[in-house]
Formats: structure tokens, sequence, C-alpha cells
């Protein structure tokens, strides 16, 4: 049995009893027509050192350059805010990936291309951020970059600590990848460059 396939419990959030949902008199359809772009949310899921933030970052980059209103969701830099008070437990990383993507789709809902650059090892994970959104506006994008080629490169010395077992629970090492299934886009950045591995994305896109 993967860890896909175990029971594992989510923070315990409990909806107030008086909390009802709010219609918006303007609607999700409103907001991408006046900025005049259609919505996505472009995920990007693989291994620590596969070029998820570097093409994520590129990507951001290229769409505000063509004049699309884009938003970047890193990993790391959510951890700094959003979900500072969460470990790397499976319970925590769990959490982690369904807070961001209730942000995403609420980015969504703005009108907004969202790029999010997360290593999301679970399918289970992955799965229930696509089930937020309506389709087609979600696409998996898999850097599908052998893990000797991430370890080479280590670029924060974490597969170093991780083999040393200084970093516990480290995904590729001591915790699995789960390797997304059908991913609308597949990229290995030890063959691509990461222009190459942007215009791919863009073609997804356009398509």
């Amino acid at each position: 049995m993967s860890k896909s396939d175990t029971p594992y419990e989510l923070k315990d959030i409990n909806l107030p009893s008086n909390a009802v949902w709010h219609k918006c008199t303007v609607s999700a359809g409103d907001r991408a027509d006046l900025l005049q772009q259609v919505p996505r949310c472009i995920w990007l899921t693989g291994l620590s050192g596969s070029g998820k933030s570097t093409i994520a970052n590129a990507l951001d980059a290229t769409l505000h350059a063509n004049g699309i209103k884009s938003f970047l969701l890193d990993g790391d830099n959510v951890r700094h805010g959003l979900n500072k008070d969460l470990g790397m437990t499976e319970n925590d990383r769990a959490e982690n990936i369904r807070r961001v993507g209730e942000v995403a789709k609420l980015m969504v809902d703005a009108g907004l291309v969202v790029i999010c650059a997360f290593i999301s090892p679970y399918k289970r994970d992955r799965q229930m951020v696509r089930s937020m959104f309506k389709h087609g506006q979600f696409m998996e994008a898999y850097l599908d970059t052998p893990l000797a080629i991430c370890e080479d490169r280590d670029p924060k010395g974490l597969y170093k600590k991780a083999r040393a077992g200084v970093i516990k629970q480290f995904t590729g090492i001591s915790d699995p990848y789960e390797k997304p299934e059908n991913p609308e886009i597949v990229i290995d950045t030890s063959k691509l460059s990461v222009s190459e591995g942007v215009r791919q994305v863009l073609s997804a896109l356009a398509q």
C-alpha cells in the first residue's frame, strides 16, 4: 500500500456553525473578462533540485513581460509566512499543500495565472488540489529530472544533509516521491534549458 492509499488527517479545522457562504456580485468570469485573460493554475511538482523554482520564476517573468497577470507561489517562500507553523510530517505536508491549493484557487477566481512550485510528493495531495478547480483550470507540470542529477546539483546542500541523517523525512532519500501518472506537462531539466522548459509550458497553455 502506497502512502497515497493510507489514511491521514489534516489539521482539525471546524467550520463555525454561523459561517455562511456569501455569493459575490462580481463573478470569477467577470474578473477574468476584466483582465482579458484565461486564468489557470500551473502546478510544478518534482524532487528538490529538479528546477521547479527556476522554471517557475522564468515562466512568471515571461508571462509578466507579455502582459499576463500572474503570481508565483514558491514552496520555500510560503513556508516563511502562511505555512510557517507547519513541519515536515506527512500530515503537515498535506496541510501545506491544501492551504496553497486554496490560495491558488482564490487567485484563479481573481482572474490570475498562478504558478505553484512545490515538491508535493504524494499523489493524493496533488489530486486534492486538482479537484478544487474547474476542468481545464489546473495544469500539472512534472519536472522529471533524475534523482542523480538533482542530488549532484544540491543547490541548498539538502541531499548531503539527508544522506548524513541530519535531515529526516527527505523526499527522494528517506521519503518517497510518487510520480504523476498523467501530467499535462513533463519537463526534464537535465535535457532542456530553462528557456526550453518555459516554452514547453507556454505551448501547453496556448493549446
